[in-house]
């Protein structure tokens, strides 16, 4: 049995390119498999919680001696790592705020990226960082920009901070399988836009056989 994790990262609803291209995506993966297990969680519209104090007094603290109280802080983080580590197949819509990635997916982030969950750490070993989730996960990023060209080798690629950080992040836990698709030029509407959707659209039925 796959079992594929469909995040959303766009506050909008219809007019969403990222969410159009996702449910793309899924839709065509699931036809093509007949044991699949789907789980969607819509970040856009119910983001999980930022860190707090009480957060990182927990997730810092040894299991055996955590309080009911920090048990509690912890709860979303447990909830969002344990799905994580039983996916197969992450599959995320991530539009481009101001090169970045949305501030709802960074506190989903924020809540999966935990020593002795998702990473492990010795302070005394040559490399004190151990990347914890099992080998053979992937991952299929789809964003959405405002302009073109932020792919790697476009004209603004250098103005991408959401794919070398979706990268880094992401590789640091143990999932370093990423595919990027592009769909751009939002901002601009028209014959330009739907090209890019089209494209896109295209890619994602390559991908998801």
């Amino acid at each position: 049995m796959t079992k594929l994790l469909h995040l959303d990262a766009s506050p909008r609803g219809p007019r969403s390119h990222t969410r159009t291209l996702t449910d793309d995506f899924v839709t065509r993966w699931v036809s093509q498999r007949s044991e699949v297990t789907v789980a969607h969680r819509d970040l856009g519209v119910r983001p999980p919680p930022h860190v707090t104090e009480g957060w990182i007094a927990a997730a810092f603290a040894d299991p055996a001696t955590r309080t009911p109280q920090m048990r509690a802080d912890l709860a979303v983080s447990e909830d969002l790592v344990d799905e994580l580590l039983g996916t197969d197949v992450l599959v995320l819509g991530v539009p481009m705020y101001n090169f970045g990635i949305p501030a709802m997916l960074k506190a989903y982030i924020d809540q999966i990226v935990r020593v002795g969950r998702t990473f492990g750490f010795d302070p005394e070993a040559e490399n004190p960082y151990t990347p914890l989730l099992p080998a053979g996960k992937r991952a299929y990023v789809i964003v959405s920009t405002g302009d073109s060209g932020y792919q790697s080798g476009g004209p603004l690629a250098g103005l991408n901070q959401v794919e070398p950080y979706l990268r880094t992040v992401f590789g640091f836990i143990g999932l370093d399988d990423l595919e990027f698709v592009y769909a751009g030029n939002d901002e601009f509407g028209g014959e330009r836009l739907s090209a890019s959707l089209a494209a896109a659209h295209d890619r994602v039925a390559e991908l998801a056989v």
